[in-house]
């Protein structure tokens, strides 16, 4: 039986906070220098003319030096990755940046550029005393062209508050992210952030229009043109989407919006295996063609994460129960996002659609949203797994992209191997990892490997490192499929590129940075 609503004990149970327990004597509490033992960089130590020099480009209130305040920007948010930075600087305009990098070139002083620090890999926080730039003040709207759909804006505009300026003037943002309420634009742009909705808008390499960008010697490259089109020399832009801060700070992005849909529809759906889950992407693919937004998948595993840190029943449940009770044994849950610009053709699509995959057993089971604030608890169920896979202490993520066909063997691979190794358990509390589970974007190939853990530890990371990365390889696909490589990742570039390709991108780094100032110690 088909349910059409999605049943809830209350209108207002989505995520609760979560509170994320470290022991101390845990290795998520040493700095990342000792944990990995990384060597210092040949360069210059701050000194009191550093300061005096920075206090001429900025106010008092954009200099942060105390221990206390420091704590947040010298941490991922998973903290995993912890520096050792005596400096922030929070400068508000694109030439106070130009002036800071200026100098900091000539001194060699190593810099880590920072946005809303919601990277997975270590990229946005510092190995050593690095000096942060945070681009928080950086957050204005510039312009939006309402006949072109071209929105121009400073780098440090938080994703949610762009879209929800882009709402109000018939547009949406292209990039759709768990992390919006905090992300930064710019830092989307500098790790190639692909989202909920790839599917339909593309990565950002095309919806990017132009750049503001500040390179390490100071020079400021503006490219914030409107042109959709311009084939006059080397595309210097796609440089920087996806450089992670190695080649220069972004400070302005241009980039082009599409029409907001007037009629979205999400469909839950439980399928008996992985097979039933590509089927059901095939046929989704064919017959909601071009209103397919999103197409999701969860397994098992994370659904039973999302329910303890969800205050509310399952929307597959049938019977009147909260959290883990409420999680129907199906092994795939599938959600399908569709949008376009007329609900009645898009509801008779989707019906037609649903018909099909059930009449052929494709899916089991499923439920379609009513209205807003069903479709906002849907995406709760997908949103909320990243954030649930570390309520045990921690989680290690891996964000990676596969061909279809061995996709989900990776994750069925990784806990086949923590379980060789006696290192997995659901029961046992001695032992450090809680379990293995994936969920993704089926749409483009990427797949989130997360692996729960109690506390982060040597053994685990033998075990999944390089393990995961030569199961990639051998399966012809990315080590990063969209969060970049910063400083989790440096070291297995290889997997994934050719000599040629590496050679390449240490000669442009080379080149724009010869001091190596920017984002030391990350991406190669």
């Amino acid at each position: 039986m088909f349910r059409l609503a999605v049943r809830s004990k209350s209108s207002n149970n989505y995520l609760k906070s979560s509170l994320i327990r470290y022991s101390s004597s845990s290795s998520a509490s040493k700095l990342t220098a000792d944990k990995y033992n990384v060597k210092r960089g040949n360069y210059s130590t701050i000194n009191d003319d550093d300061l005096k020099e920075f206090n001429s480009i900025l106010s008092s209130n954009q200099i942060i030096t105390d221990s206390n305040d420091l704590i947040g920007f010298n941490q991922d948010w998973m903290k995993k990755y912890i520096g050792q930075s005596k400096l922030v600087l929070k400068p508000k305009t694109t030439d106070q940046i130009s002036k800071i990098l200026s100098y900091c070139n000539k001194r060699k002083l190593a810099i880590v550029p920072q946005g809303g620090n919601t990277g997975l890999v270590g990229g946005s926080v510092p190995v050593f005393d690095e000096i942060i730039i945070s681009l928080s003040n950086l957050n204005k709207i510039r312009s939006f062209d309402e006949m072109s759909g071209i929105l121009k804006l400073d780098s440090g505009v938080i994703l949610e508050n762009a879209d929800n300026f882009l709402s109000e003037k018939g547009n949406i943002f292209p990039l759709d992210l768990g992390a919006k309420g905090s992300c930064f634009v710019g830092g989307n742009v500098a790790t190639n952030a692909g989202g909920l909705r790839l599917l339909k808008y593309g990565s950002l390499h095309g919806s990017v229009l132009g750049l503001e960008v500040v390179l390490p010697d100071g020079t400021i490259l503006d490219s914030m043109h409107s042109l959709r089109k311009d084939n006059t020399g080397y595309d210097l832009k796609q440089l920087f989407i996806g450089s992670e801060g190695s080649l220069g700070i972004i400070t302005g992005v241009s980039i082009l919006c599409p029409a907001r849909p007037k009629s979205v529809n999400i469909a839950f759906l439980g399928l008996n295996s992985y097979e039933s889950v590509k089927k059901c992407f095939q046929t989704a693919r064919s017959d909601l063609s071009e209103i397919l937004s999103a197409f999701e998948f969860m397994d098992h595993d994370s659904q039973l994460l999302a329910a303890k840190n969800l205050n509310s029943i399952h929307p597959l449940c049938q019977e009147d129960k909260i959290g883990i009770d409420s999680v129907p044994n199906y092994p795939f849950y599938v959600l399908i996002e569709t949008s376009g610009s007329t609900k009645e053709h898009d509801d008779e699509k989707l019906e037609k659609f649903l018909e099909k995959v059930m009449e052929n057993e494709t899916v089991i089971d499923g439920t379609v949203s009513q209205d807003e604030a069903q479709l906002k608890t849907l995406w709760t169920w997908r949103e909320s797994i990243a954030e649930a896979s570390q309520q045990f202490g921690g989680v290690y993520k891996y964000d990676v992209s596969l061909p279809l066909d061995s996709m989900y063997s990776l994750v069925e691979a990784v806990q086949k191997r923590l379980n060789d190794l006696n290192l997995s358990s659901t029961t046992d509390n001695s032992k450090p990892v809680y379990e293995a589970v994936g969920y993704g974007h089926i749409g483009d190939g990427n797949l989130h490997l997360n692996v729960a853990v109690r506390e982060y530890s040597k053994d685990v990371e033998k075990a999944l490192e390089p393990f995961v990365y030569e199961f990639v390889a051998k399966h012809h696909g990315s080590i990063s499929a969209e969060h970049g490589l910063g400083f989790q990742k440096k070291n297995y570039i290889s997997y994934s590129k050719s000599e040629v390709e590496i050679k390449m991108i240490k000669d442009l780094k080379d080149h724009y940075d010869p001091n190596h100032i920017l984002n030391p110690y990350k991406y190669i």
